[in-house]
């Protein structure tokens, strides 16, 4: 079976939940954007979506949020450009090596407020493992073989974590509380 990431195929590697943040590098050899989180991420999770930036020969990316006011590049910002500027993550990545170091939502969306990042760019251990796989079947729509799927999804059940193609049911949750608040079927706050 193909990697699913190198955060899942050797087993999976325990957070630690007073871990408060570290820094994240893109892979060029010298001059590295530099990104500063100053808390641990949440949600954190492998994503099969097309978009999400995977190491290579991975299936899968691994992306948790976190408060975009944790956020900050501190070092060679000008090499970090975003990819599309009208897609509802812009990531920002390094213009030289190609790496995401982080994803912002700036329209109107559930999530806005929240930065999108790989913890796996940092060399620092403690931060939220994976907590489940979201938009597992996207990766038939990227070429892998639908017969291989019931391998993916036991590879993520032996792991501990739950396969979804969409998000996980709580952030589903929020997704449409959001959208009943938006359309006034549900109060402003609950």
């Amino acid at each position: 079976m193909p990697s699913i990431h190198p955060a899942i195929d050797n087993g999976i590697q325990k957070g630690d939940p007073n871990f408060s943040g570290g820094k994240l590098y893109c892979h060029c050899p010298s001059k590295k954007v530099e990104v500063t989180l100053a808390s641990n991420v949440a949600h954190n999770h492998a994503c099969g979506c097309s978009k999400c930036w995977k190491p290579s020969g991975a299936l899968f990316s691994v992306v948790g949020v976190i408060p975009k006011d944790a956020v900050s590049i501190t070092a060679n910002a000008d090499k970090v450009h975003v990819i599309d500027e009208t897609a509802a993550i812009q990531r920002n990545a390094c213009k030289e090596c190609g790496v995401h170091v982080f994803g912002r939502i700036v329209n109107d969306h559930p999530f806005k407020g929240l930065d999108f990042v790989h913890t796996e760019l940092s060399d620092q251990k403690g931060w939220q493992e994976p907590q489940f796989a979201a938009f597992v079947s996207s990766i038939i729509e990227q070429g892998f073989k639908p017969d291989g799927m019931d391998a993916v999804r036991e590879k993520f059940k032996k792991e501990g974590l739950q396969s979804y193609d969409v998000l996980s049911p709580p952030l589903m949750d929020l997704i449409a509380t959001y959208t009943g608040q938006k359309s006034g079927k549900l109060p402003a706050k609950l």
